[in-house]
């Protein structure tokens, strides 16, 4: 039998990439003895890197669906799964002559599909918010795969386990805690908790569980200039990676040594369940159902509102009030049960 060459287009946002590696894992042991090739950008394909479930990667570096099937032709790829949803990515496989095509029928890209899945819909025009997990699982489903296991996962380089350490001051296995704050989310504003409790909930910690306190942000000068606030605000000693950038294989490493990683609902938190961490995750704007998992080790605090949830990245009210209702001494009140636990183990 001819071993076929399968290209697997993962989707955009860094936390569906993650999501997906679920699904990921049961196209493997479909195609156990196939080539598979995973299609992504520079920031997912190193997130992934390391991941067992391809046998190579085709990083994405133009826009355009001609550009694109113009590449994707030199590998003479015989099936593309297509995990991103747009019409541009089933225009360039289907451009680029890959036989057989299997993605969601969306975004009017149906005719360009040889197999179609169909999203649930609650009208015409809106998707039924369903976990992405599911979602994701569903594909590798319809060819045959069992998907019962929806864990998650991402892999860790021994090399940035060694330098974080280093890096950092860390004492693996200490009794002092290390907690992550992750106040970002590329989504938009309106997912991000105030920078004021955050502050407060590093000095709680700090003063309670002598917690080495990280805030995790991405390059881009709004968040930066988030975490030099939380760090302005707060009377302990923090981190901040925004001083001190670390590559995205170094912050997987730095994740998994974290006791506690506090989050808004952004694509970290989707490291921290890859990599089995404590967590709590706040929630806003986005329903919870579009992420739900079943990891045991999440504690989800969702904020109440009449408005919410509304999936906006802006918020249109004259009060950010679905965020503002989930108060410092809610959130100091979980940590405390958590590493209070694990304290005593």
């Amino acid at each position: 039998m001819s071993v076929r060459n399968i290209l697997v287009w993962l989707p955009a946002p860094m936390g569906d990439a993650i999501m997906a590696t679920a699904a990921l894992r049961c196209l493997r042991k479909i195609y156990a003895n196939d080539k598979i090739f995973f299609l992504a950008g520079k920031t997912n394909a190193e997130i992934l890197t390391g991941c067992r479930f391809c046998d190579d990667w085709v990083i994405l570096k133009e826009k355009s669906p001609f550009k694109i099937a113009k590449e994707l032709k030199k590998y003479k790829f015989t099936d593309a799964i297509l995990f991103k949803n747009s019409f541009a990515s089933a225009m360039a496989v289907f451009l680029a002559g890959i036989k057989n095509r299997i993605g969601y029928a969306r975004d009017g890209r149906g005719l360009l599909l040889t197999r179609k899945l169909q999203p649930e819909k609650i009208s015409f025009f809106k998707y039924k918010p369903v976990s992405v997990i599911d979602y994701y699982l569903k594909i590798p489903a319809a060819l045959g795969a069992d998907i019962s296991n929806k864990q998650t996962e991402l892999s860790v380089n021994e090399n940035d386990k060694k330098i974080i350490p280093e890096k950092f001051g860390i004492t693996p296995n200490s009794k002092k805690p290390i907690v992550i704050l992750v106040p970002g989310g590329a989504f938009g504003p309106s997912k991000m908790w105030p920078e004021e409790r955050f502050a407060k909930t590093a000095d709680f910690l700090a003063e309670k569980f002598s917690a080495q306190v990280f805030v995790s942000v991405s390059p881009v000068k709004k968040e930066v200039d988030i975490a030099e606030k939380i760090c302005s605000l707060a009377k302990c000693s923090i981190t901040n990676l925004g001083k001190n950038p670390v590559s995205l294989g170094q912050l997987k490493a730095l994740f998994s040594f974290a006791s506690l990683v506090i989050t808004n609902d952004t694509g970290p938190r989707h490291i921290a369940i890859a990599l089995n961490r404590k967590l709590i995750t706040m929630f806003g704007p986005n329903n919870p159902a579009w992420t739900a998992n079943d990891y045991k080790d999440e504690v989800k605090i969702v904020g109440q509102a009449p408005c919410a949830p509304c999936d906006k990245p802006v918020c249109k009210q004259d009060k950010h009030y679905c965020m503002e209702s989930i108060s410092a001494e809610m959130i100091c009140s979980e940590a405390e049960k958590i590493l209070g636990k694990l304290k005593n183990e």
